[in-house]
């Protein structure tokens, strides 16, 4: 039953992966040119702000793992069922505090946004923000159902869930625009696919999982090995939130919505780029903190650290790799005008965070360990250097200034990460570089076909484009698939094609 919701929710993911970038090749550009390179520009930076709200939820939506592994273990039900009730509690009073808080950053969006926006762009962010907060204070309360799902590894569920949002949005969200709804009626339809997906998970839990919730004699000593746990997982949140949204923020004060334009597009990309190995590693975090649960064994951590990432490795170099020979055609036939700039901003975001996202099953078994605290205080010092230097490169090179910030202190984060890991997490993360090494080598091999092939035709014709990103496609995939997949993915490239054909 485990595996095969292991095995069914990856592939659901990457189903869901697939049809999000295909809905998102076809409709970002309808919706680009609908609303137009300031109103988009206002809508990211928008987005940017009401994303530090989500710091209220203070790491401790990631800790519930960690908590119900212990008691599953154990076979404890009714402390099952406390923590439930504790969690319950505490996110409803975190969604409380973010209508509160929303409602004062909404009311003075004039101290936040200062004079980068015209009057008019400043009324219209108000309403865009208040919806935003309300779809948050929704969020929080239905992670507690998301984590349960997720605990009882039933991944198919939550795939499910998860491409119903990913085919409706677009298709809901179009028509709006073409009426004129602009980006306001984009987050309408981004709160009720929220509210729905809440009640999905909601009624699953009740209704297959037969979640339990105690509200009587909580464990307060439990809630405060629970702060002490979560709150370097919050210092790790406010690294991201730093890393990703405060470049929008800085660029939304200093230039103005069009250079948040600019990086939002190339930050669009970067997001689908950020979720393509996500998947994968989410269905390894239960089997993860059991093995640290039980016997906390080095070697076998290992070995999936390793798995992962080359599975994981071999995906994004594709995607890194296409990117950098044929994003600039792309964007220019993609996006329209005016986001030339938008090329390098995606490969000074992307490039830097190809390591963190072959090794984020790391990040689980950090926590699984209890060995996240180190890492997350360094990572903040990193972040605020980050911000630091930020500031002078966007007013030298706005959009692009902004993302050679974020690559130095992705950098620097990457490097000191993988000391941590080999010394400090017990993984052999020479062994893990070794595995990788050889897939990197056939990566370039492949990137510079592709450059020889690329010259024969003139890409900035969308048909030879496409024809070039199939042809390279086709050439990673054969050398990858012929000398880079070991014995362990050869059969899982097997068994999903018989799989397929037995359907």
């Amino acid at each position: 039953m485990k595996i095969n919701q292991l095995k069914a929710g990856v592939v659901l993911s990457y189903t869901t992966q697939a049809i999000q970038i295909l809905t998102g090749l076809i409709y970002t550009p309808v919706m680009l040119r609908l609303l137009g390179q300031s109103e988009y520009g206002l809508y990211q930076l928008v987005q940017s702000v009401v994303s530090y709200l989500s710091l209220l939820s203070l790491g401790f939506g990631a800790s519930y793992m960690r908590f119900y592994s212990r008691y599953k273990v154990k076979e404890e039900s009714e402390n099952i069922a406390k923590l439930n009730g504790m969690f319950m509690l505490i996110f409803l009073a975190i969604s409380v505090i973010c209508l509160l808080c929303g409602g004062v950053m909404t009311v003075r969006a004039d101290l936040i946004f200062g004079s980068g926006l015209t009057p008019s762009e400043l009324s219209k962010s108000r309403v865009l923000m208040a919806l935003m907060v309300f779809n948050m204070a929704v969020t929080f309360v239905n992670s507690v159902f998301t984590s349960n799902i997720t605990a009882h590894e039933r991944f198919f569920f939550q795939r499910v869930v998860e491409l119903l949002r990913v085919i409706f949005n677009p298709f809901l969200t179009l028509p709006l625009l073409i009426l004129g709804y602009g980006s306001i009626g984009m987050v309408v339809i981004s709160t009720l696919l929220t509210i729905f997906a809440f009640a999905l998970n909601m009624s699953y839990c009740f209704g297959k999982l037969k979640i339990k919730f105690n509200f009587k004699n909580l464990d307060f000593g439990l809630l405060k090995e629970m702060w002490v746990f979560t709150i370097f997982i919050f210092i790790t949140m406010i690294v991201d939130q730093i890393n990703w949204s405060i470049d929008k923020f800085l660029l939304g004060r200093m230039v103005g919505t069009t250079a948040v334009a600019v990086y939002g597009v190339a930050g669009q990309l970067n997001a689908l780029y950020l979720s393509l190995t996500s998947s994968i590693s989410a269905v390894f975090i239960p089997r993860v903190n059991m093995i640290v649960a039980k016997k906390d064994d080095s070697a076998e951590l290992t070995d999936i650290f390793t798995k992962v990432g080359r599975i994981q490795f071999m995906i994004l170099a594709l995607v890194l790799s296409g990117y950098i020979l044929f994003g600039r055609e792309f964007i220019n036939i993609w996006a329209g005008s005016g986001y030339d700039e938008s090329y390098m901003v995606g490969i000074f975001l992307m490039t830097p965070v190809t390591v963190p996202l072959i090794q984020n099953l790391g990040i689980e078994i950090r926590r699984a360990k209890n060995l996240h605290k180190i890492p997350s205080f360094v990572m903040l010092g990193v972040a605020f250097l980050n911000f630091a230097v930020s500031i002078p490169l966007i007013k030298i090179w706005g959009a692009k200034g902004a993302a050679l910030g974020t690559f130095f202190g992705l950098f620097v984060n990457t490097v000191f990460i993988n000391i941590y890991y080999y010394k400090k997490c017990n993984l052999d993360i020479l062994y893990f570089w070794r595995k990788i090494f050889k897939l990197l080598l056939l990566v370039i091999l492949s990137g510079s076909i592709g450059t020889v092939v690329k010259l024969c035709f003139n890409t900035a014709d969308i048909k030879y484009l496409i024809l070039n990103i199939i042809i390279y496609t086709i050439i990673y995939c054969l050398i990858i698939g012929i000398w880079g997949t070991n014995d362990y993915e050869k059969q899982l490239i097997k068994s999903f094609i018989k799989r397929r054909n037995n359907q």
